[in-house]
């Protein structure tokens, strides 16, 4: 069994367009809309009961398997992704506190 997400469709023509880079994809769940599942015993069989469905598997979507792997449709075939996650964002620090000026009267 495997969920599929959907590219959405601005990020859809970036990836299109980029060169391709081998290794983990790290992906962003934001450009993504999850489709329902799909019974299938791999990415590769899931891509052909797709195929021939009204909704495809195109370059870009993503499958889950049901441990949690990810892997990403791209023109040479399936690759693992990772969804990224956001880095934390650190409070912001406060100004370092200047000395104390002596008043002259």
């Amino acid at each position: 069994m495997y969920r599929v997400y959907r590219m959405k469709d601005a990020p859809r023509q970036q990836f299109r367009w980029a060169p391709h880079v081998a290794g983990v994809a790290s992906v962003k769940a934001r450009d993504y809309e999850p489709e329902g599942e799909v019974e299938a015993g791999s990415e590769y069989d899931a891509w052909s009961r797709l195929r021939a469905s009204e909704h495809p598997l195109a370059v870009g979507d993503l499958l889950e398997a049901e441990s949690g792997a990810l892997c990403i449709c791209k023109y040479v075939g399936f690759e693992s992704a990772n969804w990224a996650i956001p880095e934390a964002k650190a409070a912001p620090q406060a100004p370092p506190e200047q000395p104390a000026q002596p008043v002259q009267v």
